[in-house]
């Protein structure tokens, strides 16, 4: 114990009960053993606690250190009459209830007791020079007692009057206003960082998304280009025609129609072509004088092999001739014609010749189609249009008017599929194999809606007088329209050879087919003459087929004096007509 304590309280008449909200020890009146003090009128008995009356105004408390005048009781230690004896003895004299042993500060062995100040730890006793402060001061007891507490300690050099409250001290761990501002501030501020990062991050990744398109759409478009061949500097690029792509790089529908006049007789034949890469759509009109070859090597013209040799050998010699792949035939015969424009509800045409009604008999008559733009034509009409070769005319002319009105069909006709597969079967026709109706339907539909949208057109293929195709052929219509093969006419080629018989016997043409062939020539057929003629003669056109003439006249036995230069017949380089002096080799 120290000094200060042992000076006050060394009579062991006080016990410590708690300490104050400064720090300061409370003391109560320590019971004597045995000696139950008297309570007075209005107090309690002594011992009877209540940590919520600190001053024992209303329980009666022993002690009131700051009561005036009032009778101190003795003060039982161990509370042995305050139900508080904890089994201990009361200890002997000279000792105090802590540690039983204890000097009287004012001798006589602690029997004469000193009246109590309650102990301040900061304070100086008497001896240090300086009052007590103890009067100044209220005692107060915690309103809930407590696990018994040390005195607090302070270094010799501090203040022993100066006051330190808890309130006075900020800890880490509580939070302030202020504090929290900061936080929110940081947080502001980490989430304005983090939003303007993330912001940044999504731009990247549009720019790199947007670079990635662009760089698609240009390798898509630059092969595109390449594969269409419209890109400079490529070969196929030198090889377009009136900015057409390239043949090689195209794919066509191919299908031939030939019309046939059953009243007034001929023929004239169109391939309908549906580029389907181009997405354009072209009618080639093809002369009946074009030159074509049969599978046995006999030289013929389109017309005779429309009529002689049927579909399927016309078509196979027009692939050969051109080198397109045509795949089917459609035969329309005048009376489908005429169906079929009434059935798309009449055509408009800008015809370019007055038409005479076939079947009027006066020659003076009004004409059955007018000359002018877009003239209504009924199938009647329309018949006698496509038909119709004036006087003088080339047959191109007529031909022509052919390409005019199947355009005009065209831009009628459904555009849809199952709709012109319906027109198709109403005609009733009967189509040469394997063009199916459903086919046939389905390509004019095609067709119609190129032909409705500005993308048809009809096109003249250039056939020269032989028959042979001009070299300008081979590169505007040919190659680009057609995506053929077909080159300028080879004159080192078997020389084509044109055979009338004027013997008066039918066998001599078969007979000199034969010799022809085998002696490396191409046989065309110039038909059988009205009457005889007694002389054979072999006629060459041109100056460069002389010798040619007269290899001919070798090979078939005749004299040499039967060769001449004259006029030929179309797509033959020599023309022979045979006589009665004509005997075949045996």
């Amino acid at each position: 114990m120290n000094d200060a304590y042992d000076a006050g309280h060394g009579d062991g008449q006080y016990e410590l009960v708690g300490y104050d909200e400064y720090g300061r020890p409370v003391y109560r009146q320590a019971q004597t053993p045995g000696h139950a003090p008297a309570a007075t009128a209005g107090q309690q008995p002594y011992g009877s606690y209540d940590p919520y009356d600190p001053y024992g105004q209303q329980q009666g408390y022993a002690y009131d250190p700051y009561a005036a005048g009032g009778q101190q009781q003795p003060y039982d230690a161990y509370g042995t009459q305050a139900g508080w004896d904890t089994g201990r003895q009361p200890p002997a004299p000279g000792h105090d209830a802590y540690d039983g042993r204890f000097d009287a500060p004012y001798g006589n062995g602690g029997a004469e007791q000193q009246p109590y100040a309650p102990y301040d730890p900061y304070a100086q006793g008497a001896a240090g020079g300086r009052p007590p402060q103890v009067a100044e001061q209220t005692a107060h007891i915690p309103q809930q007692a407590g696990p018994r507490d040390e005195p607090e300690t302070r270094d010799e050099g501090d203040e022993p009057d100066r006051e330190y409250r808890t309130e006075q001290f900020a800890f880490v761990e509580e939070p302030t206003d202020d504090s929290e501002d900061v936080i929110d501030w940081m947080k502001f501020t980490e989430n304005r960082t983090e939003r303007r990062e993330e912001a940044r991050r999504r731009a990247r990744a549009r720019v790199v998304a947007l670079v990635v398109v662009l760089a698609l759409v240009a390798v898509g478009g630059v092969g595109y280009l390449w594969y269409a061949g419209k890109l400079p500097g490529t070969s196929s690029s030198d090889d377009k025609a009136g900015g057409t792509t390239a043949a090689g790089a195209q794919k066509r529908d191919v299908i031939a129609v030939h019309l046939h006049d059953t009243d007034g007789g001929g023929t004239s034949t169109a391939l309908l072509v549906d580029n389907t890469t181009t997405r354009q759509g072209t009618a080639v009109l093809l002369p009946n004088t074009l030159a074509l070859t049969g599978d046995d090597g006999t030289a013929t013209t389109l017309a005779k092999s429309v009529d002689e040799a049927g579909p399927d050998a016309t078509r196979t010699a027009l692939d050969t001739a051109l080198g397109t792949d045509i795949e089917g035939t459609w035969r329309l015969d005048t009376p489908y014609l005429q169906i079929l424009v009434d059935l798309v509800g009449n055509i408009e045409v800008d015809t370019d010749a007055d038409v005479p009604d076939p079947e009027a008999k006066d020659k003076g008559a009004t004409p059955l189609v007018r000359k002018g733009e877009a003239q209504t034509l009924s199938g009647k009409m329309a018949v006698a249009y496509a038909t119709y070769r004036g006087e003088g005319e080339r047959a191109d002319a007529q031909l022509q008017r052919f390409g005019q009105v199947m355009h005009a069909v065209l831009r009628k006709l459904s555009s849809d599929p199952q709709g012109a597969t319906t027109t198709v079967q109403t005609l009733g026709l009967i189509l040469d194999p394997p063009l199916t109706e459903k086919d046939l339907g389905t390509f004019l539909a095609g067709l119609s809606d190129l032909a409705k949208g500005g993308d048809f057109k009809t096109t003249l293929l250039p056939v020269q007088d032989d028959g042979g195709l001009s070299p300008e052929a081979g590169e505007s219509v040919v190659k680009d329209v057609l995506g053929g093969t077909a080159e300028s006419p080879d004159r080192d080629a078997a020389v084509s050879v044109s055979v009338r018989n004027a013997t008066g016997v039918e066998a001599r043409t078969a007979e000199a087919r034969v010799v022809l062939l085998n002696g490396g020539f191409t046989f065309l057929s110039g038909g059988t003459a009205s009457g005889t003629q007694a002389a054979s003669e072999v006629v060459y056109a041109e100056a460069a087929d002389k010798e040619n003439a007269v290899q001919v006249a070798k090979t078939l036995g005749l004299p040499a004096d039967a060769v001449t230069q004259g006029e030929v017949s179309a797509n033959a380089r020599v023309s022979v007509v045979l006589g009665r002096d004509y005997e075949p080799s045996s």
